[in-house]
């Protein structure tokens, strides 16, 4: 897979031969599959049904409570947490199976798509395999999803519980929501949990809660260190929280017994593979190029806040393509290189390509200070100073200690990079065979494909071997 000869810039998109236009339909397919399944609703929903989470018992007659009972006794026996009858459980399962069922369906098919690396992780840890269903109460599988106290990601860690277990948040990276990064981070705070309260129950209670909670519902309880004799001493929420787990666990586990007709993904997450990136490109930028619908790219790449995968020093950014679209951007990676940056020199305003991220500072809040100055001083969100730092209103007094964590972009530095005739040295490059404007831009630092267009006054991109273009290296 090459491009043409006669490939130019504005028409990249029309020339690359990926090959793909037999499969519009699928791609059609699998688009409506994931507005179907990803809809916004299914995070509210589940979030709602633990906080909220009622015991009033509930007539369901398609479930025999001794049905029920024998269920729970041979999942308690393939598994390390407690699965227990008691009528509180019986109670949610209930619930579920009755005003829950599409809500459940739909998780059921972004299962597909999670589980199997899921597994693997906690497999790789020895961890539970049934811990996979934490994800579905925590975020109900939204790597995207954010909680109203700004947990984020599938596994909803907090900033600093994140940057405890390695997930960095910058202007346009989360790394809670990368679904790999963020499951290794999960698979060593719940190992550290259980190897705290060595037990599972409290270990969830834990990770819902902050193992503090737990300790101080253990020490309020005198000493009880059973889940369901604790509920009454823990926040509402987490109260809710294991039973929530255990219900979604059984109807998971029997979801054939109770008629549930699951959608199946249709890209497994085994189906698809990363790119490490060269040069800062947009998700839009590559959707025009590969004839991906841009929800599928968001839908794989779901870490990058702005749609644009940057490039770091000292940090590996990747793009995760379907392994049938990975081939093709390789072969086709000069030319899509070279789009992004026309693009991008195009736009009436150039993106602000960031630095690597220093640590955290602590910054003693002076007379006259107030969060709003304190932030724009360090490039930062109020509402990020107030995460770090665990503030519910955006009063500051003097004297009080914030940590940041600040941030730099190139227009902090003074803007002089682009060379010209009358300040650099003028240098000669002879064309050879396979280059490209991109490809010899590369070898100049400094230079960009529309400088070399306009030093030598080039309308295309074709070049001929041979060919003598003027350099101005400053």
């Amino acid at each position: 897979e090459e491009l043409p000869s006669t490939v130019v810039a504005t028409g990249i998109k029309d020339t690359i031969i990926f090959d793909l236009k037999d499969m519009a339909l699928a791609r059609k397919k699998d688009s409506l599959w994931l507005k179907e399944l990803y809809k916004s609703d299914l995070f509210e929903d589940i979030y709602n049904s633990v906080v909220n989470q009622e015991y009033d018992m509930v007539d369901y007659d398609e479930l025999p409570t001794e049905v029920l009972k024998q269920r729970l006794k041979e999942l308690d026996a393939r598994t390390p947490f407690k699965v227990e009858y008691n009528p509180s459980l019986e109670s949610v399962i209930k619930q579920y199976l009755k005003n829950r069922r599409g809500t459940l369906e739909r998780l059921m098919g972004l299962s597909e798509y999670y589980f199997p690396m899921f597994e693997q992780e906690l497999d790789k840890n020895n961890l539970p395999l049934e811990l996979k269903y934490l994800a579905v109460i925590e975020s109900a599988l939204n790597p995207s999803a954010q909680s109203r106290v700004g947990a984020t990601g599938l596994w909803q860690f907090m900033y600093p519980t994140g940057k405890m277990f390695g997930l960095d948040v910058s202007s346009y990276v989360d790394e809670r929501s990368d679904p790999i990064m963020a499951t290794e981070a999960a698979c060593k705070y719940l190992k550290s949990l259980n190897n705290s309260f060595n037990d599972w129950d409290l270990a969830l209670a834990a990770y819902n809660s902050g193992p503090g909670n737990v300790s101080k519902a253990i020490r309020r309880s005198g000493g009880k260190t059973n889940y369901w004799n604790l509920r009454d001493y823990l926040p509402r929420e987490t109260a809710g929280y294991v039973p929530a787990f255990l219900a979604t666990m059984y109807i998971f586990e029997y979801a054939k017994e109770h008629g549930f007709k699951k959608q199946s993904a249709r890209i497994p997450f085994v189906a698809t593979d990363t790119i490490k990136v060269k040069q800062q490109i947009t998700l839009d930028q590559v959707a025009k190029l590969t004839n991906l619908d841009k929800e599928e790219l968001e839908f794989l790449n779901p870490s990058y806040k702005l749609g644009i995968i940057p490039v770091i020093k000292d940090e590996n950014y990747m793009l995760r393509l379907p392994l049938t679209h990975v081939g093709a951007f390789v072969n086709n990676e000069e030319a899509i290189y070279a789009f992004a940056q026309e693009e991008q020199e195009a736009a009436e305003k150039p993106m602000p390509e960031l630095f690597e991220q220093p640590e955290k500072i602590r910054y003693r809040v002076k007379r006259g200070d107030y969060l709003g100055r304190i932030a724009d001083r360090y490039g930062v969100g109020v509402s990020q100073i107030k995460k770090w730092n665990g503030m519910r209103s955006n009063t500051v007094k003097v004297g009080q200690n914030l940590i940041i964590y600040p941030k730099k972009s190139k227009q902090d530095i003074a803007v002089n990079s682009t060379p010209s005739q009358s300040d650099s040295s003028e240098k000669t490059y002879t064309v050879r065979s396979g280059d490209s404007l991109w490809s010899i831009s590369q070898k100049f630092p400094g230079v960009t494909v529309q400088n070399i267009k306009k030093w030598n006054d080039i309308s295309g991109t074709n070049l001929k071997p041979g060919t003598k273009l003027k350099i101005y290296k400053g």
